[in-house]
């Protein structure tokens, strides 16, 4: 098995170690008349009704495997997840939406799971699936504004630079049920929130905006993410304008940890970057190399992160005490700011970057890859280089640095080789690098 097998398949692994049926089963049993959840138990027979909530692209899994548990416990339910994910459930109705912009059925998705949370009563409970991707796909608008409003805003915000914890500050205030605003539709039914984790630090307010946490941010906040990405003159009128409403007190701020809505609430996180990690180190061990967790909190512009990336690569290449081959695993989401028409997304990019900084470090090879097998606005989940990247492509005529320019890494590994397919894998903790020093 050569270096970039290998690369391959202990990203596969990484992947593994987060997928809704492990997740799901390992969190989730029924003891006699109790229903544990974690470290929660719930007496079933002091239970009227059973509902399910959920969005993300993993969360229609995580439904099919609480369904297998629950059966017809389960009273209705409703979950959103992207295109491509989808699993058909029994008591709990599932609707695909879009990705990374919001489309129609994000609003009616939305519609469908307030309706559901405001039935549930004192007696009942209602257990929510978040998992990545569900910001996008849970959609709503402030009264005077418009779904169109919302999808363009989306598409400024992730093409910005911006990262998640922002993004989320502000959908969160243009918003009616996010930033716990759910939650107010939900009280006073108890209220169990099982979490994947797609941010970093797996903060529960970040992780699909967290309709059923405490909120910590605030409007003030927003305007200061606007200010500092100068994006005043690109968003639309009316959602700025409640923005700055809002400021001034004259829109609701979202509840916080105090409120009595959260009196009833437990979240579990039930799966993180850190957990694919760890499964990945293991799948590396399997093969004899030499493995470190370097972080599980990569971020920032990838120009940067390639350049540590790189110092790394040195420092661990240079230590003559470590045994050969060596493997290092990095996790995190790092970000761009897209100023070419190209295609790809910023697994590929960094891929890319970090390939032509490594042309002439013989022995290296790096892959970088989104464990929901999505990158950007392509169905690749990422993509593997080494030292020879570089010098290949040029033999081929394809010239890397023209690639990088454009914003184009999607069709500079479509002529080169080194795309990473996975399809759909119904998970989402961020990303894997793996590098492999020789």
């Amino acid at each position: 098995m050569n270096c970039r097998e290998m690369a391959r398949q202990i990203f596969l692994a990484g992947v593994k170690g987060v997928l809704p049926g492990r997740i799901i089963g390992n969190l989730i049993s029924i003891r006699g008349s109790l229903l544990k959840i974690g470290y929660l138990s719930y007496d079933l027979g002091k239970i009227r009704n059973i509902y399910v909530l959920g969005a993300g692209k993993a969360s229609a899994a995580l439904g099919h495997y609480m369904e297998n548990i629950l059966g017809n416990r389960i009273t209705d339910g409703f979950i959103v997840t992207k295109y491509g994910c989808f699993c058909k459930l029994k008591n709990i109705k599932v609707i695909e939406a879009g990705h990374p912009v919001s489309d129609s059925n994000s609003f009616k998705a939305t519609q469908e799971i307030v309706r559901i949370a405001e039935k549930a009563g004192e007696e009942d409970l209602v257990i929510c699936l978040w998992s990545g991707g569900g910001s996008s796909l849970l959609a709503d608008y402030p009264d005077n504004s418009s779904h169109e409003d919302i999808a363009y805003l989306n598409e400024i915000l992730i093409k910005c630079g911006a990262n998640i914890r922002e993004i989320n500050a502000i959908r969160k205030h243009l918003s009616k049920i996010k930033g716990g605003q759910l939650a107010r539709h939900i009280w006073p039914a108890a209220t169990v929130n099982i979490l994947l984790s797609d941010v970093i630090g797996d903060p529960p307010d970040i992780i699909v905006s967290g309709p059923t946490v405490p909120d910590n941010s605030n409007f003030a906040d927003t305007l200061k993410i606007i200010e500092e990405h100068q994006l005043n003159d690109e968003i639309p009128f009316r959602l700025l304008n409640y923005l700055h409403e809002g400021s001034q007190g004259n829109q609701p701020e979202t509840p916080k940890p105090d409120d009595i809505v959260f009196s009833k609430s437990n979240t579990l996180l039930a799966g993180s970057n850190k957990t694919a990690l760890q499964a990945a180190r293991e799948e590396a061990e399997n093969l004899n190399l030499t493995t470190f967790i370097v972080t599980s909190e990569l971020s920032g512009d990838i120009s940067r992160v390639s350049s540590s990336i790189i110092e790394t690569i040195h420092n661990y290449r240079n230590n003559t005490s470590l045994k050969k081959p060596v493997c290092l695993l990095f996790g995190g989401e790092t970000t761009v700011r897209v100023t070419g028409n190209g295609l790809g997304g910023r697994n590929q990019h960094l891929a890319l970057t970090v390939a032509t900084l490594i042309r002439d470090i013989p022995g290296i090879t790096f892959l970088s890859a989104g464990t929901d097998g999505n990158d950007g606005d392509t169905e690749i989940a990422g993509a593997v280089v080494d030292s020879g990247t570089f010098q290949n492509a040029l033999s081929l005529g394809t010239d890397p640095d023209k690639y990088l320019t454009t914003f184009d890494s999607y069709h500079f590994f479509k002529s080169a080789g080194g795309h990473i397919y996975t399809g759909p894998t119904f998970t989402n903790v961020m990303d894997l690098a793996v590098v492999i020093i020789e």
